[in-house]
């Protein structure tokens, strides 16, 4: 069997959306400026619900160091054909380099781009099949951002622009993206199915390390069987393994900087989020040569972006 083709980023960013119900399509942005700290998150969405008409919506945030975050929502609207851009909702545009947009007080214009491939944190084939409930990849792991947000000019912010598709939200979930610093970075998404009866499933975390350009594990879904993770607030933790390596990722999340959200999946059952731009992780990368040796550690003081949700 011939190898499946590389993928661009560009192909990845492009809506997957065709018009069914019970669908939900997400971009969001997630990035730090190393200068002062700030964190700062957008996330756009369009909801094909189960029933009533489809729309397009999603909030901006800014996390300044050491303040209280700001939070603004924009939409909902009618989603509407556009031949150019991946997303809009009024002024707030989603395209192939850049965003745009506005939210309350909150106005952004930024470019993005990203010399590396994308991070599958799920199989490829569940995004590309879409056999999965939900799928999410990062098309921009280590995007450098530039431009203006919030009156802020930035010049050489680092972050990444990621991309979820599928029927809804988990029943409780817990994500990481880090920046390890080289090309570096790993993204954790820990998720248990939405619950149709008595028994709630535990959460699996789904992973993707990169480092010195190689991305592990090669089969993110075959191993997420190996691992656990334990979803909380304001910790919450994770680890995989395989036969010779085993990952330890421990997050706090801030209180003091985060903001909660309410999300609404298609068939309109709710969840509440926590998100902090500003969150602190510890990353241990292990080896086994007849017991478990430390061969990487990573600590992220402020610069970790992570989300907990949760259901009522």
């Amino acid at each position: 069997m011939a190898p499946a083709r590389p993928l661009i980023a560009e192909e990845l960013g492009a809506p997957r959306w065709r018009g069914q119900r019970h669908r939900l399509e997400v971009w969001y942005a997630t990035f730090a400026d190393p200068t002062t700290g700030d964190g700062y998150w957008l996330h756009h969405e369009v909801v094909a619900s189960t029933v009533g008409e489809p729309y397009a919506h999603g909030w901006a945030a800014v996390f300044p160091a050491g303040a209280t975050p700001v939070c603004e929502r924009f939409g909902p609207v009618p989603v509407a054909p556009d031949g150019e851009a991946w997303f809009r909702a009024g002024d707030v545009v989603v395209g192939p380099g850049r965003l745009w947009g506005s939210a309350g007080d909150l106005e952004w214009d930024l470019r993005y781009e990203d010399a590396g491939p994308p991070l599958f944190t799920f199989p490829r084939w569940a995004w590309e099949r879409e056999l999965l409930p939900a799928a999410q990849v990062v098309p921009w792991p280590t995007a450098d951002f530039e431009g203006r947000f919030g009156g802020v000019e930035l010049g050489d912010a680092r972050g990444a622009l990621a991309r979820i598709y599928g029927h809804g939200n988990a029943e409780r979930w817990a994500w990481l993206h880090a920046d390890l610093g080289d090309g570096d970075v790993v993204e954790v998404v820990a998720a248990a199915p939405r619950r149709r009866g008595p028994v709630a499933l535990p959460p699996l975390p789904m992973v993707q390390l990169r480092v010195g350009g190689r991305d592990w594990p090669q089969h993110p879904l075959m191993a997420a069987g190996l691992g656990r993770a334990r979803i909380g607030l304001p910790r919450w933790s994770a680890t995989l393994r395989s036969r010779h390596r085993r990952l330890t990722v421990k997050v706090l999340v801030p209180p003091e900087e985060s903001v909660s959200l309410g999300y609404t999946d298609p068939d309109g059952a709710s969840a509440t989020c926590i998100n902090s731009e500003r969150a602190s992780a510890q990353i241990t990368l292990e080896v086994y040569d007849g017991g478990w040796r430390t061969e990487r550690n990573w600590a992220l003081d402020g610069t970790a972006h992570t989300e907990v949700g949760t259901r009522p």
